[in-house]
């Protein structure tokens, strides 16, 4: 048996910047962090290899890889022609709330499968590859960002290029400068679910927009000034940086937020926080805020939402276990 974990991501700056008709045309960036909540995969021989036995959400035992009904499982596994497996997948968080569920399964689900054939992979053609089956495969109207979030880990500033190539930059800090950005930040769940590549094609058919280009120009600036202020060790301008930035990306698409989300959001800050944002799409899923430590406690008893205790990871995908049996088989096939 091989069992990997993927982390998911929170994505503090710069989001929407990362679809490509938006960074061909200006170049994108943001600024995210991955944490330690995760898409766990493992995979091992099938009793009948005449089978293909796929657990997730739900339960599929199939004789033909063709005859697949989940969307990725049924592109990858057909794609490298791997059948007469069972493959199970179990997540921390569930799908729909922003943190980047489904591009951490893929990226999870690639790396599962290059260590089942016993092939090295590094995490840029991890990365690489899953932004291949989820944007140009299965054509879901989504960005970049996440599957380099999921397959590098840590806190970075990511590229977009005009040429379609990602650079993903470790942000560099002195520890107390994490462990102090870390302890201001609290998220709470929502209650709220959404389906993020509805929001994300309106998103994705306003780029065009003159308006909606010049305020993912913004967040893009607004990303380069969180990571000047993190490499400098000044935590001020965060919470100020977080708030603007999610005013300018609630105007990208109308769906983004509703009048719930915006009541809570405005609760918060009448409470401590001094800036946040909805992660993912937008829609439903966990709000995160920066709140100064000493004023948390209030910030929780006045939202009355579910806390979501966090931390920050910094190894991306990686492989948990691989056992002596799979090796001694590996060596006889």
């Amino acid at each position: 048996m091989i069992i990997t974990k993927t982390p998911f991501r929170v994505s503090f700056c710069g989001g929407g910047s990362d679809m490509a008709d938006f960074y061909r045309e200006h170049g994108g960036c943001v600024l995210s962090t991955t944490i330690n909540r995760y898409m766990y995969l493992t995979i091992h021989p099938y009793f009948d290899e005449t089978r293909t036995v796929l657990k997730y959400s739900q339960n599929e035992i199939v004789d033909n890889i063709q005859d697949i009904d989940h969307s990725i499982f049924h592109c990858v596994l057909n794609e490298q022609r791997i059948s007469g497996v069972e493959i199970s997948s179990t997540a921390d968080v569930p799908s729909g709330t922003g943190l980047g569920s489904s591009s951490s399964f893929t990226v999870g689900l690639l790396h599962t499968l290059a260590c089942y054939k016993g092939e090295y992979v590094s995490k840029d053609t991890l990365a690489k590859e899953a932004c291949e089956v989820e944007i140009e495969k299965l054509g879901a109207p989504i960005g970049k960002q996440d599957q380099y979030a999921a397959a590098f880990g840590g806190l970075n500033f990511i590229s977009f290029h005009k040429d379609d190539s990602v650079s993903v930059e470790p942000i560099v800090t002195k520890g107390g400068t994490l462990k102090a950005l870390q302890r201001n930040l609290v998220m709470f769940y929502t209650g709220l679910v959404h389906d993020a590549n509805k929001i994300l094609s309106v998103q994705k058919k306003n780029i065009s927009q003159a308006d909606k280009t010049k305020n993912l120009i913004r967040m893009c600036e607004l990303a380069r000034s969180m990571k000047k202020s993190l490499e400098s060790n000044e935590l001020n301008d965060f919470g100020a940086i977080l708030h603007e930035s999610w005013m300018k990306k609630k105007e990208l698409a109308g769906s983004i937020s509703n009048a719930q989300i915006d009541e809570m959001y405005e609760k918060a800050l009448a409470n401590g926080a001094v800036g946040g944002k909805l992660l993912g799409a937008g829609g439903g899923g966990f709000l995160l805020f920066y709140c100064p430590r000493e004023k948390q406690a209030l910030l929780r008893e006045k939202l009355r939402l579910k806390p979501f205790p966090f931390e920050f990871e910094h190894d991306g995908s990686s492989i948990v276990y691989m056992g002596d049996r799979y090796w001694e088989e590996g060596e006889n096939r």
